[in-house]
Protein backbone atom coordinates (compact mmCIF):
# COMPACT_ATOMS: atom_id res chain seq x y z
CA UNK A 1 0.00 0.00 0.00
CA UNK A 2 2.84 2.40 0.79
CA UNK A 3 4.00 2.36 -2.85
CA UNK A 4 0.57 3.13 -4.28
CA UNK A 5 0.77 6.96 -3.92
CA UNK A 6 4.18 6.82 -5.60
CA UNK A 7 2.76 4.72 -8.44
CA UNK A 8 -0.15 7.15 -8.93
CA UNK A 9 2.28 10.08 -9.04
CA UNK A 10 4.60 8.24 -11.45
CA UNK A 11 1.68 7.42 -13.74
CA UNK A 12 0.52 11.05 -13.78
CA UNK A 13 4.11 12.12 -14.46
CA UNK A 14 4.40 9.66 -17.35
CA UNK A 15 1.16 10.96 -18.87
CA UNK A 16 2.34 14.59 -18.59
CA UNK A 17 5.73 13.81 -20.10
CA UNK A 18 4.21 11.86 -22.99
CA UNK A 19 1.84 14.74 -23.71
CA UNK A 20 4.68 17.27 -23.37
CA UNK A 21 6.70 15.43 -26.03
CA UNK A 22 3.77 15.48 -28.40
CA UNK A 23 2.83 19.09 -27.67
CA UNK A 24 6.44 20.17 -28.24
CA UNK A 25 6.06 19.14 -31.89
CA UNK A 26 3.52 21.99 -32.11
CA UNK A 27 5.86 24.42 -30.34
CA UNK A 28 3.91 24.49 -27.09
CA UNK A 29 5.32 24.09 -23.58
CA UNK A 30 3.50 22.36 -20.70
CA UNK A 31 2.82 25.69 -19.02
CA UNK A 32 1.37 27.10 -22.23
CA UNK A 33 -0.91 24.17 -23.02
CA UNK A 34 -2.19 24.13 -19.43
CA UNK A 35 -3.13 27.81 -19.75
CA UNK A 36 -4.76 27.30 -23.15
CA UNK A 37 -6.78 24.28 -21.98
CA UNK A 38 -7.97 25.99 -18.81
CA UNK A 39 -8.95 29.21 -20.61
CA UNK A 40 -10.77 27.23 -23.26
CA UNK A 41 -12.82 25.55 -20.51
CA UNK A 42 -13.23 28.71 -18.42
CA UNK A 43 -12.95 31.82 -20.59
CA UNK A 44 -12.74 35.18 -18.87
CA UNK A 45 -10.83 34.07 -15.79
CA UNK A 46 -8.84 36.75 -14.01
CA UNK A 47 -5.09 36.21 -14.01
CA UNK A 48 -5.05 35.73 -10.23
CA UNK A 49 -7.82 33.11 -10.46
CA UNK A 50 -5.97 31.22 -13.18
CA UNK A 51 -2.72 31.33 -11.20
CA UNK A 52 -4.53 29.81 -8.24
CA UNK A 53 -6.16 27.09 -10.34
CA UNK A 54 -2.85 26.18 -12.00
CA UNK A 55 -1.00 26.43 -8.68
CA UNK A 56 1.63 28.85 -10.02
CA UNK A 57 2.83 32.21 -8.77
CA UNK A 58 1.04 35.17 -10.39
CA UNK A 59 4.33 36.58 -11.76
CA UNK A 60 5.12 33.23 -13.39
CA UNK A 61 1.69 33.14 -15.00
CA UNK A 62 2.09 36.73 -16.14
CA UNK A 63 5.22 35.79 -18.09
CA UNK A 64 3.45 32.81 -19.70
CA UNK A 65 0.51 35.03 -20.65
CA UNK A 66 2.93 37.63 -22.07
CA UNK A 67 4.39 34.98 -24.41
CA UNK A 68 0.97 33.67 -25.43
CA UNK A 69 -0.27 37.21 -26.01
CA UNK A 70 2.81 38.05 -28.11
CA UNK A 71 2.01 34.96 -30.22
CA UNK A 72 -1.59 36.17 -30.63
CA UNK A 73 -3.03 33.16 -28.77
CA UNK A 74 -4.39 34.87 -25.65
CA UNK A 75 -5.70 38.34 -25.03
CA UNK A 76 -6.08 40.36 -21.88
CA UNK A 77 -9.17 42.47 -21.37
CA UNK A 78 -9.69 44.89 -18.50
CA UNK A 79 -11.95 43.57 -15.76
CA UNK A 80 -14.94 45.94 -15.59
CA UNK A 81 -15.32 45.26 -11.85
CA UNK A 82 -11.64 45.83 -10.96
CA UNK A 83 -9.47 48.12 -13.04
CA UNK A 84 -6.31 46.50 -11.61
CA UNK A 85 -7.28 43.04 -12.91
CA UNK A 86 -7.24 41.43 -16.34
CA UNK A 87 -9.67 38.91 -17.80
CA UNK A 88 -8.11 36.33 -20.11
CA UNK A 89 -9.49 34.92 -23.35
CA UNK A 90 -8.17 32.46 -25.91
CA UNK A 91 -8.15 34.12 -29.33
CA UNK A 92 -9.62 32.79 -32.56
CA UNK A 93 -6.03 32.30 -33.77
CA UNK A 94 -5.47 29.82 -30.91
CA UNK A 95 -8.46 27.61 -31.76
CA UNK A 96 -6.69 25.47 -34.42
CA UNK A 97 -3.79 24.90 -32.02
CA UNK A 98 -6.16 23.98 -29.18
CA UNK A 99 -7.92 21.51 -31.49
CA UNK A 100 -4.58 19.92 -32.42
CA UNK A 101 -3.69 19.67 -28.72
CA UNK A 102 -7.05 18.05 -28.01
CA UNK A 103 -6.45 15.52 -30.79
CA UNK A 104 -3.02 14.74 -29.31
CA UNK A 105 -4.62 14.27 -25.89
CA UNK A 106 -7.30 11.95 -27.27
CA UNK A 107 -4.69 9.86 -29.07
CA UNK A 108 -2.58 9.67 -25.91
CA UNK A 109 -5.57 8.59 -23.80
CA UNK A 110 -6.45 5.92 -26.35
CA UNK A 111 -2.91 4.56 -26.24
CA UNK A 112 -2.53 4.84 -22.45
CA UNK A 113 -5.80 3.05 -21.69
CA UNK A 114 -5.58 0.42 -24.43
CA UNK A 115 -6.56 -3.06 -23.25
CA UNK A 116 -8.24 -1.71 -20.12
CA UNK A 117 -11.94 -2.52 -20.01
CA UNK A 118 -14.62 0.15 -19.55
CA UNK A 119 -15.51 -1.48 -16.21
CA UNK A 120 -11.91 -1.24 -15.03
CA UNK A 121 -11.72 2.40 -16.13
CA UNK A 122 -14.95 3.23 -14.30
CA UNK A 123 -13.70 1.49 -11.15
CA UNK A 124 -10.45 3.44 -11.38
CA UNK A 125 -12.30 6.71 -11.89
CA UNK A 126 -14.55 6.02 -8.89
CA UNK A 127 -11.61 5.03 -6.72
CA UNK A 128 -9.61 8.14 -7.60
CA UNK A 129 -12.67 10.32 -6.93
CA UNK A 130 -13.07 8.69 -3.53
CA UNK A 131 -9.39 9.32 -2.70
CA UNK A 132 -9.84 13.02 -3.59
CA UNK A 133 -12.99 13.17 -1.44
CA UNK A 134 -11.16 11.58 1.48
CA UNK A 135 -8.34 14.10 1.17
CA UNK A 136 -10.74 17.02 0.90
CA UNK A 137 -12.57 15.83 4.01
CA UNK A 138 -9.21 15.56 5.75
CA UNK A 139 -8.40 19.17 4.87
CA UNK A 140 -11.72 20.28 6.37
CA UNK A 141 -10.99 18.32 9.55
CA UNK A 142 -7.49 19.85 9.73
CA UNK A 143 -8.94 23.36 9.47
CA UNK A 144 -11.49 22.65 12.20
CA UNK A 145 -8.76 21.39 14.55
CA UNK A 146 -6.56 24.43 13.88
CA UNK A 147 -9.35 26.95 14.48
Amino acid sequence: MENLPFEIAETAHALRRAFDRRAATLGVTRAQWKVLFRLTRSPGLRQVELADILDVEPITLSRIIDRLQDAGLVERAPDPADRRAWRLQVTAKAQPLVEKLRALAEQLVTEAFADISPDQLEAMRSTLARIRENLTAGQSADKAVNE
